[in-house]
């Protein structure tokens, strides 16, 4: 029993690792954005606009985290395409939203108020909610990838 214990832990702390090294590397591709964006033009851009930035950059994360043990490329997709779904994104922001500041809870409220269509598979909450992390996550990586980072680490991702 102990040993299965620190089998967890072994696991949790390499999940954590590979985590850490994704937010890293996306923090990396900030530093390299051909020009920094004004916070007073990152205003004028869309929720939707921010939205489908985020979409992206939370895709990499993904894809990122889970690059790492080797696998089928059938395998990878599978992992990452569960944790895109908007029914994990939705469930990833109410995990967020006790952390979440003042500025960036407006910058939710913005995202959802945006997402005005949903898919017919979805209720419309669930599309709002994924769509509100889309437009946080797109809001951070133009403004602040240090906390976008910090964010990121917090999600509770697990390793197949």
């Amino acid at each position: 029993m102990e040993l299965k214990e620190e089998e967890l832990l072994d696991e949790s702390n390499a999940a954590n690792k590979q985590n850490s090294f994704s937010c890293q590397l996306i923090k990396a591709t900030t530093e390299q954005l051909p020009q920094q964006i004004s916070s007073s033009d990152v205003r004028k851009i869309s929720p939707a606009a921010l939205a489908y930035l985020g979409d992206a950059v939370y895709e990499l994360h993904m894809r990122m985290f889970y690059l790492l043990p080797p696998q089928r490329v059938e395998a990878y997709h599978r992992l990452v395409v569960a944790q895109v779904r908007a029914e994990t994104q939705a469930k990833m922001l109410r995990s967020l939203t006790p952390y979440l500041r003042d500025t960036e809870l407006e910058i939710v409220r913005r995202g959802r108020n945006a997402a005005t269509k949903s898919p017919k598979r979805l209720e419309r909450e669930i599309y709002q909610q994924a769509t509100s992390l889309e437009t946080l996550i797109g809001y951070l990586y133009l403004t602040d990838s240090q906390r976008l980072t910090e964010l990121l680490q917090k999600l509770q991702l697990e390793k197949p």
